[in-house]
């Protein structure tokens, strides 16, 4: 009975954390929606890719930013490293703003060709070309599907 109640207590924990890091982003996204609109050079870091992790090492959680990799946070809970790494990526846009260097804009935001150019071995080319050939697929068809998995 008692590991039912542990588990249990766990879950009840975890939807507590999850109703309340759905509170702390929508109190931060108002927050950020009744202030004055940024200016269009200065991105909306509520659009920026967050990623909380736990590090077994340090045993904290340890949030980073895609568009920031300078910038991180650690915490004991994950609501903290999530409201520390979003503020602390709000701090350095700032900085960066009036430095007069330009933020980086959000990854959601990007608009992506679908072309990439890629230097590799010549003899991995032909290797590539030919397997391509014997397949009867193009080479960029054969390389799609290999970076696809």
């Amino acid at each position: 009975m008692s590991g039912n109640r542990k588990t249990e207590s766990r879950k009840t924990a975890a939807r507590a954390d999850g109703a309340a890091v759905i509170a702390a982003q929508t109190a931060m996204a108002t927050a950020s929606d009744a202030g004055a609109t940024a200016p269009a050079n200065i991105p909306d870091v509520n659009h920026y890719a967050y990623r909380i992790r736990w590090d077994g090492k340090s045993e904290r959680f340890v949030a980073s930013c895609a568009e920031l990799p300078d910038v991180t946070f650690e915490s004991d809970s994950q609501l903290e490293a999530f409201v520390g790494i979003r503020n602390a990526a709000e701090a350095e846009v700032k900085r960066l703003a009036k430095a007069g260097e330009e933020a980086p804009e959000p990854l959601s935001e990007r608009r992506f060709s679908g072309r990439i150019l890629v230097r590799i071995p010549p003899e991995l080319h032909r290797a590539l070309t030919i397997e391509a050939a014997e397949q009867h697929i193009s080479l960029n068809r054969l390389i799609s599907n290999r970076l696809a998995g």
